[in-house]
């Protein structure tokens, strides 16, 4: 499996997951996601995907500044509607990550483990996320902005041919070529597209 190099140099996030621990899944409950990780959830790499990511790693660390963060026991609050714009799409990274969903997630061994519940759309919140933790009500407040890293004047002729399926091969491989390279700068330059309140 072949893809861009600069996914392998995307900072990862390291959780507990109580539940993986218990059913033995991973050692200690370690979990550690990777930006890779994230793209073959989504099965692409794009401006949205590399956003959400770094709102939940950026917001985790707020929320845990001194201990690694527990999956299971975060709430994901979104401004916007679930169908409304890449709202879906961003709540499907923070549900992989977190283990929040609102209502199709683990109903959790007795009282125990629920993933159910921890997601939340329309809320009247100041930013696009908030990240909660259960045990403490401490939160965070997260928002994207990926206007500040410049688009490559070629792209915007690139995607016109592309929506009209009259892209070349080589035309091909530059828009493809043209497009990560701005993910990986949105990436790279993290703390120009994200506010953490």
């Amino acid at each position: 499996m072949k893809y861009p190099t600069f996914f392998d140099t995307i900072e990862t996030i390291t959780l507990y997951d109580p539940l993986s621990e218990v059913l033995g899944a991973f050692e200690k409950g370690e979990i550690i996601f990777s930006y890779l990780d994230i793209v073959k959830s989504a099965g692409h790499s794009c401006p949205t995907i590399a956003g959400a990511y770094l709102m939940v790693r950026e917001g985790l660390k707020v929320l845990y500044p001194n201990a690694i963060p527990e999956r299971g026991s975060i709430k994901v609050f979104f401004k916007e509607a679930q169908k409304e714009g890449t709202t879906g799409v961003i709540a499907n990274v923070f549900s992989l990550i977190t283990g929040a969903t609102d209502s199709w997630g683990f109903k959790g061994l007795g009282a125990h483990y629920k993933r159910t519940d921890l997601m939340f759309f329309n809320a009247q919140i100041p930013l696009h996320v908030r990240m909660q933790r259960m045990d403490t009500g401490k939160f965070v407040d997260v928002a994207y902005n990926p206007s500040g890293i410049e688009v490559d004047p070629l792209m915007q002729p690139l995607m016109q041919k592309l929506l009209t399926e009259t892209l070349n091969a080589e035309e091909k491989m530059l828009f493809s070529r043209l497009w990560q390279a701005r993910v990986g700068k949105i990436l790279e330059y993290f703390d120009k597209v994200i506010t953490i309140k």
